[in-house]
């Protein structure tokens, strides 16, 4: 067996998650990529214990994320939205400036993915990011449901469980 799959023999079941979207414009009716988002981990067993609608501001994400990260009710959080380059796009520059370790992979797969499957070179416009801060899996993808799905189906779901053993890890 492959270390890689022992590793995720070891990994917890299910993960207390905190879904986050970043808009100026999205309601709870109208966020299609982060029910999206809330159904697949719910849908592959993880549990989704808290959902907020942020501004697109700098300070409100970053106090979001670092009150959010020390609750004893989350491990992980996955936001959506926020993540081109437009000037009111700051979801990234809000993560980033927070994290403990980056995990470069994940935008750099996410791109590639999105380059490879539909979107081509406007990938490059994309600034997902994933990282830990503190004991916390943090994950930040763009906000639509095409995005949230392939970064759910391809990326996160798949290696949620063993990021969290790796975070746990003795």
């Amino acid at each position: 067996m492959r270390s890689v799959d022992e590793h995720r023999a070891e990994a917890p079941d299910t993960v207390k998650c905190m879904v986050i979207t970043v808009s100026d414009t999205r309601t709870p009716e109208t966020d299609t990529g982060g029910q999206l988002l809330q159904t697949l981990l719910t849908e592959h067993g993880y549990q989704v214990v808290d959902y907020r609608i942020v501004q697109d501001d700098y300070q409100e994400i970053r106090e979001l994320l670092h009150n959010n990260a020390e609750r004893e009710d989350v491990e992980a959080i996955l936001l959506t939205g926020g993540t081109g380059i437009a000037p009111r796009d700051v979801t990234y520059e809000a993560v980033q400036s927070l994290l403990t370790k980056e995990l470069p992979g994940f935008g750099e797969i996410f791109r590639y993915l999105s380059f490879a499957e539909d979107i081509g070179s406007a990938a490059i416009l994309s600034r997902a990011i994933a990282g830990t801060l503190g004991r916390t899996a943090v994950f930040s993808m763009p906000g639509s449901r095409g995005a949230v799905k392939l970064a759910m189906e391809r990326i996160i779901l798949p290696e949620l469980g063993h990021v969290m053993r790796e975070i746990y890890k003795k």
